[in-house]
Parts: structure tokens; C-alpha cells; sequence
């Protein structure tokens, strides 16, 4: 087994200081000599620890406004020395360069310079790091003789195998430091190079890059995933991005799983989407229920009312600061009966989140201002591959709405059918919504057949379905799901049109006396 190297000269350079004292002066108590730079220099001794400089160090200056001061051979070559070898350890000592035993370095997040208001390309540029990276791969490559730290979580461990190996550190643990330091270093390369994707002239006519860089940090691992035999972890990005379930405040409640993360998306994700009050109850990916109101206690009353059933151990979003009065309505459907897992909204009045936060396991979400989300690109994986999309900002303008039937709809129909068209945007295909006025009453979801999605939607609202308005999220293909709508007692439809079928499908609706008006664009959910 080959000998632990003592830990005998150390290189300090961090930009986030946060508990660097608790590692720094246990090195220091050991005699070990720190070496380091600028502002982590004075930090050092500031808490009364002695630092030598990296200019003095070297016997050469900092230069260029900073760009060059670690970059040197006796820097790396006291990191990249293997000195187990004697060739390496002959020309070292002719150069007299000494060994750096360990690295503790950690770099300046990017993505915080480009998210300042209006800052310049030249200056995101100069604040890309090009020294810490460079001896971050120095020290990784060379983990059998150095040891590389980038995140104040690993000086606890560190500190304690010293302990343990009188001074030095297992191989073991510097391979897994080198796996994080190389981690960190891609990390932060493909944050500069999705900012320079971004940056590029080819970007405003092609919004999809030739090399995809994702860059997510694991948030934590999840008690199991889709169902309990599966693992699962969830992941973000570096940067909040805005209003988003990923980013959102939970106030209160057991841990999120698996798939109350995928529902409390959807359900934002909804009620984003409409300017009034709004509420959407989601159960499997899917609303079972959505309503806009002039209040946020009528719209959630008014979403639940769609579904009561499918609404058990559901998860809802709502798109308005909640107050006491809707987190009592909320309540009054729990002690009703209606089990709610998870809730999702902007903010919430103390009385509110006081109120909702009786049921100790119950998920709260905060997410802040909704018109802080920016839409993103959406990525779905395949095997071997990934699809990537703009998300579906369709919208729709009344005026471009083409009247197929031989009966316009009314101003009331027509209110009701452009809420159901958007509305049905969110429900997985094949889609049928039906809606009186601003609200859901009879949903049918993913269904192979879009007549199925009808009957469904029919057996649902039950005795609503007269007199409510329908949309489809793809054109009718037959005229049989028409039909059907027809002898159910609805009064008008949306739909996209386009089929080679069209003029008997509007034939059919002109047979019930339906309106129905045509979109020119469907909205497909897979």
C-alpha cells in the first residue's frame, strides 16, 4: 500500500469564503504552509493566520489586472508533479519547485455576473476565470499526489481524515474530491458556454444550439420515484429562473416526492397562463379541474366543483396571493372530504398559511411573482437522445377565429369557448373540455380516441353538459364526436379544423344548431 503524503503546503484561492476558517486554521494548527492570493490573502489574516503570498511565492508579480498571478511553473508544477517519479522529482528540484499538496479553491458563479441588469458582454467576459479552473484540473488530474476542495461541504471530511491519517489524506477521498473538482470546473465551462450560445449572431434566427449544455445540481435524493421500486433524485438549475415549482419556498409540509414535483409543475404551469383569478386542480399530470372567478376562493370552489371525485389527493395551484378567506374554502373541502397532498400559489397572509399549514405533511409552495417566470425551452428524454421544444405561448386572438357554422356563437359562448381553449391546452391528448362560462365541468384526458375524450368529458359534467361549450385540442377528424356533443345538448365548439373532413363535421354542427369556431392551431400534449 503506498505511503499517505503528509499535507505540507496548501493553495487558497476562493471566491466564496463561507466556513473557510474551519478548514484554514486546522491546517494552520498543523504547520502547514498557506499560499494564496488577493482577497482570500487578507481574509486569512484577518482571522489572525499566517498567509504567504503567491507573488512572493513565485518571485513574480501579479500582472495584467489580475489575469496572471497563479499561472506559473512553480504553481503547476508543484501540482502536477508526480513525485513518485523520479525524472519528475529530478527536474522539479533543478527548477526549485516544491510540492503543493492541496488546492482548496472555488470559483466566481458566473451566471450571478450575466443575471445583473444590464451588464455589458466585455464585462461578463473579463469575469471568466481562467487561473482557479486551471489549477482545479492541475490538482484533479494529479489526485494521487494532491488534494483539490471546491465546496465548503468537504471541509468537515477533509478535516477529519487528516485526523485520521496522521496529517495526510486517503486516496479514496482525494478521487472523490477530484470527481467533484472536475464536476465543478464542467459545471462552470458549460454555464460560459450556454451565455456565448446565447450571445451568438446565429442565435436570433436558430434558438437551438448545435451542442446542448445542461447544467443541473442535485437538490436532494427522493424517498423513491414514479412508484416506490424506482430511485429518483431531483435536480436544478444553478440560477432560479423565476416562478417555478423546482425554485419554489416550501413553507411548510413533509419532503416533496417524486411526483408531487411533476403535478405542483402542471398546476403552475395552468394558472400562469390566465390574468384573473385562477385555480387549477391537477390529479396525474392532468387538471381535473380549472376555473377563473372574480375572487380565488370562487375559483378554487368553482375547479373543485368540476371533478369532486378525481379531485382526492390532488395538488393545487392558484395564481393570487392567498388570503384567509380562500384558505378557509380550502379547508372546508379537506374536512369535506377532499384530500389535497400538495398547494402551490405566489404568496400566502400569515392567517392564510397558518390556516393550510394545520395538516403537518401537507406540501405548502411559495413561488413569488408569476410574472417573474420566463418561459423556457422544454426538454423531454428518449432514450439515447433528447427532444427540445419552445414552450406553447400561443395566444389566441378572438379576431383570427374563423366561423364555420351556419350559427355564430354569442358573446357568452364566445367568452366561454376561448377560456375552454385555453384551458385545454394544459390537459393531456386526445383532449375534450367543457366549460360553463370561466369554468371546467367535464374533462376528458389522454385518450387514444378523441370520440372516448368526449364521452368522457359527457359523463362527467353529467347534467351540466347542456348548454356548456366545448374544445377539442386537435381537429375532429369524424364527424361522430360532433354527434355526440350534439345530442348531449352542447352549444358550441372550438376546435383547430383542418381535417379532410371538415365539411361534414361542420355539417353535423349545423345539424344541432352548434356554433362552432375554427382555430387554425391545435395544441397537442403528449
Amino acid at each position: 500500500m503506498r505511503k499517505i503524503r503528509k499535507i505540507e503546503r496548501v493553495l487558497i484561492s476562493v471566491y466564496d469564503k463561507t466556513d473557510l476558517l474551519t478548514i484554514a486554521g486546522p491546517l494552520a494548527q498543523r504547520g502547514v504552509e498557506i499560499l494564496s492570493t488577493g482577497g482570500t490573502a487578507n481574509h486569512l489574516r484577518g482571522a489572525g493566520i499566517d498567509v504567504l503570498d503567491v507573488s512572493d511565492y513565485t518571485g513574480f508579480p501579479e500582472m495584467l489586472a489580475g489575469r496572471v498571478k497563479t499561472l506559473h511553473p512553480k504553481i503547476h508544477g508543484g501540482l502536477l508533479a508526480a513525485w513518485d517519479d523520479p525524472e519528475h522529482t529530478a527536474q522539479a528540484e533543478a527548477h526549485s519547485i516544491a510540492p503543493i499538496d492541496m488546492v482548496i479553491c472555488n470559483l466566481y458563479p458566473f451566471e450571478a455576473t450575466v443575471a445583473k441588469p444590464d451588464v455589458t458582454r466585455p464585462e461578463v467576459i473579463e469575469n471568466i476565470d481562467i487561473g482557479g479552473p486551471t489549477m482545479i484540473r492541475a490538482a484533479a488530474k494529479n489526485y494521487r499526489h494532491v488534494a483539490v476542495l471546491t465546496a465548503a461541504s468537504q471541509y468537515l471530511e477533509v478535516i477529519a481524515d487528516l485526523e485520521a491519517n496522521a496529517g495526510g489524506l486517503s486516496e479514496a477521498l482525494r478521487f472523490e474530491l477530484a470527481r467533484a473538482a472536475f464536476a465543478h470546473t464542467a459545471g462552470y465551462d458549460a454555464a460560459i458556454a450556454a451565455y456565448l450560445t446565447r450571445e451568438s449572431e446565429d442565435s436570433e434566427t436558430d434558438v437551438f444550439p448545435e451542442t446542448l449544455t445542461l447544467r443541473f445540481k442535485k437538490a436532494r435524493t427522493l424517498r423513491y420515484g414514479e412508484n416506490p421500486h424506482q430511485q429518483a433524485a431531483f435536480y436544478k438549475t444553478e440560477a432560479d429562473p423565476g416562478a417555478t415549482a423546482a425554485w419554489a419556498a416550501q413553507c411548510s409540509g413533509q419532503p416533496l416526492s417524486f411526483n408531487n414535483l411533476l403535478d405542483l409543475e402542471a398546476a403552475l404551469e395552468i394558472v400562469k397562463d390566465f390574468h384573473g383569478p385562477a385555480c387549477a386542480i391537477i390529479k396525474h399530470n392532468n387538471p381535473c379541474g380549472l376555473a377563473t372567478a372574480d375572487t380565488l376562493q370562487d375559483a378554487f370552489a368553482d375547479a373543485l366543483a368540476c371533478d369532486r371525485t378525481s379531485a382526492f389527493g390532488s395538488i393545487v395551484g392558484l395564481n393570487r396571493k392567498v388570503t384567509i378567506q380562500t384558505a378557509n374554502t380550502i379547508r372546508e373541502a379537506a374536512n369535506a372530504g377532499v384530500k389535497i397532498d400538495a398547494i402551490i400559489a405566489p404568496s400566502y397572509t400569515e392567517k392564510a398559511l397558518r390556516a393550510l399549514s394545520r395538516v403537518k405533511r401537507r406540501p405548502i409552495l411559495e413561488t413569488g411573482s408569476l410574472s417573474d417566470a420566463t418561459p423556457d425551452l422544454q426538454i423531454r428524454n428518449i432514450a439515447g437522445g433528447v427532444l427540445l421544444q419552445s414552450p406553447d405561448v400561443h395566444e389566441l386572438n378572438p379576431d383570427a377565429l374563423t366561423v364555420a357554422t351556419a350559427r355564430a356563437p354569442t358573446e357568452t359562448e364566445l367568452k366561454s369557448l376561448l377560456f375552454a381553449w385555453k384551458a385545454c391546452k394544459h390537459v393531456k391528448s386526445n383532449c375534450i373540455l367543457l366549460a360553463h362560462g370561466t369554468q371546467s365541468v367535464g374533462i376528458g384526458a389522454g385518450q387514444m380516441s378523441r370520440v372516448d375524450a368526449a364521452i368522457i368529458a359527457i359523463r362527467k359534467a353529467a347534467e351540466k353538459t347542456k348548454g356548456s361549450v366545448l374544445a377539442s385540442d386537435a381537429y375532429f377528424p369524424f364527424p361522430d364526436g360532433v354527434e355526440i356533443a350534439g345530442e348531449a345538448g352542447i352549444s358550441a365548439i372550438i376546435q383547430p379544423g383542418g381535417s379532410v373532413n371538415d365539411a361534414p363535421v361542420i355539417e353535423m354542427a349545423d345539424a344541432y344548431n352548434m356554433a362552432m369556431v375554427l382555430t387554425g392551431v391545435r395544441h397537442f400534449r403528449h
